[in-house]
């Protein structure tokens, strides 16, 4: 049985925003208005082209000195290392992957990195303590969890993660991007999903000339009760 968080509940505000991107912009305002009926078509020139975005995916992730991150699905460690610079050496990266041959890669490449602990995991469970990780991060991964399992995935991430932590997904839009048949999510099908797993989304965007999503839930448990009367 889950256990009840009544400690953590507080009254907060959402910012939901459907929006454009930019790969180092600093404005927090960018403009939905089409311009160039071209300007949704995607540029990137090779198989993960938000990672040309990682400036702006990394600020809005906003990590800190000490937090704790699982990269879940981590293949090669690309974000992971990006990520380890955030946490500092007073953090943990653990990078989460399912083939062993991955795992040994990671370890040689990271090994005088120790905020990077490559390991083996399931395809079902992260295989962390409650309470864990400050962040859960899955990159181009969410397809590949079971699908009648999702629901399920998610809400042992609400355990790992931290009451006041967040889960963020980069996925490819799959009702625009069909060249690679299921290599991707609906975004409306993630939010569901994860909805049903307990989790709320506080910022979902469209990367422009990527067909990828940026969404970053936080946990329903922060939302008290709204109030019986308003003035």
């Amino acid at each position: 049985m889950r256990r009840i968080r009544h400690a953590f509940l507080m009254t907060t505000f959402v910012v939901f925003s459907i929006g454009l991107a930019g790969a180092t912009s600093t404005n927090s305002w960018r403009s939905t208005r089409i311009v160039d009926a071209n300007q949704h078509q995607r540029t990137g020139e090779n198989r993960y082209p938000y990672r040309a975005k990682s400036q702006y995916i990394l600020k809005e992730l906003d990590l800190k000195p000490g937090d704790v991150v699982v990269d879940i699905g981590a293949g090669d460690g690309w974000w992971s290392q990006r990520t380890a610079e955030f946490v500092g050496e007073e953090g943990i990266v653990y990078a989460a992957e399912v083939e062993d041959k991955m795992v040994d890669n990671m370890k040689k490449k990271f090994a005088d990195v120790p905020q990077i602990k490559p390991y083996l995991c399931k395809t079902d469970s992260t295989e962390l303590p409650e309470n864990s990780c400050d962040l859960a991060f899955l990159s181009q991964t969410y397809h590949h969890l079971d699908k009648d399992g999702r629901v399920d995935y998610l809400d042992h991430l609400r355990d790992v993660v931290k009451p006041t932590g967040r889960l963020c997904v980069i996925e490819k839009y799959a009702t625009i991007a069909t060249e690679h048949g299921s290599h991707g999510t609906a975004l409306s099908e993630l939010i569901a999903q994860a909805e049903q797993a307990g989790w709320i989304p506080v910022r979902c965007e469209l990367m422009t000339g990527t067909y990828h999503y940026l969404a970053i839930f936080v946990q329903r448990d922060l939302f008290g009760p709204e109030p019986s009367s308003l003035p």
